[in-house]
């Protein structure tokens, strides 16, 4: 028999154990309460470290300690800049090349040096022991040649109007020779030198004395004159089989324009034009371009058609590193380092086109495109990765071509060493002040500057060309002076 008093325990352990049981169930709501409020209180401290980065980054910038990313190195202190340890090449060339040096000039002048006494103790000197030569070449000083010329004029009677002869060694009522003009010309438009510094570099040397308002106005002269030459460079990059093009911000009476340069390995065109829109690659290429054009990924390059293109991937890595420095996140770095990787390989197997046969090299650019296509492929949430992949799919065509075609480069830096000039001009200049002074500097620049692409002296070049130009356009100034 059980008796009443374990009976009243039973009860007493059951009561008890109910309890428990409730308050078991009490405390695991509270620390699924107080799960969910640490979860918040991560995903606030994320926020909270993102929101603290930016603001420490932002703060740098604003000192001056850590300037943004985008800044040109040109533009940053020097003494703000970190200290990179460079790896020193040796000097001199590799063994087994052939060392080169200055071209030893041939003498126009002698000069014999000799001692009659000693110039330590005053001991007379008889005779020499042993001669050695030394070369110096040094810029002589200069007068400007200044030459009067007698023009003997004459009246044909079968042509019943009064003939001379041509002085083709200036422009027609001009003072200056055209090796002066040339010669400014090539200081300013090819080597950057200001126009002010050209008039000190007359004055100083020369003992030309000349305003640099003069100077520009027989610019614009000189450039009507290779009116001709600039449209002969026009035609060449139409025709070319790979063309780059680049644009940049200019500045035309205190207003900004754009500044186009279309260039090949031989020619480099130029254009001051007051829109970026895709009009001016149009009336520049055509509508139809023959050949590969290799350009950034600016929109404006897409309306033209061209047999293909190729998008600079310096750009895109450009844009990768940017990037990573605002963004954080997981999937964007791992995004981009396999992207960064594909592009990298592709670049290493161009460089070793020669050296595989057909077959390997296909083999290995299948693969490049297959990794390409499958990252392509997959789902992202981060919005830069959307934003790139969005990109890399429009422009899918145009990113291997360096691949299919030999000759052509996977960045566009040929453009943008040509257009560099014309930025470094416009930090020492006001640009251009007139509509005829933009076209001068298209002109002069394009003719300048193709010049030094084809290896070819400019000056004498130019000098030359400027005669014949004058020689054939005698006929049209006589008429005009029988008028």
């Amino acid at each position: 028999m059980i008796d009443v008093e374990s009976i009243n325990t039973l009860q007493e352990a059951k009561a008890t154990i109910y309890t428990l049981i409730e308050y078991i169930k009490k405390l695991e709501s509270k620390i699924a309460a107080l799960e969910v409020a640490v979860s918040e209180l991560k995903k606030e401290n994320a926020v909270l470290k993102e929101e603290n980065l930016q603001l420490k980054e932002e703060i740098k910038r604003l000192r001056g300690d850590d300037p943004d990313p985008n800044t040109p190195s040109g533009m940053i202190p020097t003494f703000k800049k970190q200290n990179k340890k460079q790896k020193h090449s040796k000097p001199g060339r590799k063994n087994g090349y052939e060392g080169s040096r200055r071209e030893q000039p041939k003498a126009t002048a002698f000069i014999n040096h000799e001692l009659k006494q000693c110039p330590d103790c005053g001991c007379c000197l008889c005779k020499a022991q042993e001669k050695r030569k030394r070369i110096i070449e040094d810029i002589a000083i200069s007068k400007p040649e200044v030459t009067e010329h007698t023009i003997n004029r004459y009246y044909c009677p079968r042509c019943r109007k009064p003939v001379e002869p041509v002085i083709t060694s200036a422009l027609p009522h001009s003072q200056l020779g055209n090796r002066f003009l040339v010669t400014t010309a090539w200081l300013h438009f090819c080597l950057g030198m200001t126009v002010g510094n050209i008039v000190k570099w007359l004055d100083a040397i020369g003992g030309l004395k000349i305003t640099a308002g003069g100077l520009t106005q027989m610019w614009q002269r000189l450039a009507m004159y290779l009116g001709p030459m600039y449209d002969e460079i026009g035609n060449e990059v139409r025709g070319s089989p790979v063309a780059h093009a680049d644009e940049t911000g200019w500045r035309l009476n205190g207003k900004t324009v754009w500044l186009w340069c279309f260039t090949t390995s031989k020619s480099a065109y130029y254009r001051i034009e007051p829109s970026r829109g895709s009009n001016v690659v149009i009336d520049v290429l055509g509508n139809v371009f023959s050949g590969i054009l290799v350009t950034d990924f600016y929109a404006a390059y897409n309306k033209i058609n061209a047999w293909t293109k190729q998008k600079c991937l310096v750009h895109l890595f450009r844009e990768l590193k940017n990037t990573s420095i605002k963004n954080k996140s997981e999937e964007f770095h791992m995004f981009a380092k396999k992207l960064k990787k594909i592009l990298k390989d592709a670049i290493k197997l161009m460089k070793k086109r020669l050296e595989l046969n057909e077959d390997d090299y296909d083999r290995l650019k299948g693969k490049i495109y297959y990794r390409y296509a499958s990252i392509l492929c997959e789902s992202y949430c981060d919005c830069d990765v959307i934003r790139l992949v969005k990109r890399l799919l429009k422009y899918s065509d145009n990113m291997f071509t360096f691949l299919e075609e030999t000759g052509v480069p996977f960045n566009n830096n040929h453009a943008e060493r040509m257009i560099r000039p014309a930025v470094i001009m416009r930090k020492n200049s006001f640009c251009n002040r007139s509509e005829s002074g933009a076209q001068t500097q298209e002109i002069l620049m394009s003719v300048f500057k193709t010049l030094a692409l084809k290896n070819i002296e400019p000056v004498n070049y130019v000098v030359e060309y400027l005669e014949n130009s004058i020689q054939n356009n005698h006929y049209q100034r006589t008429e005009k002076l029988a008028a």
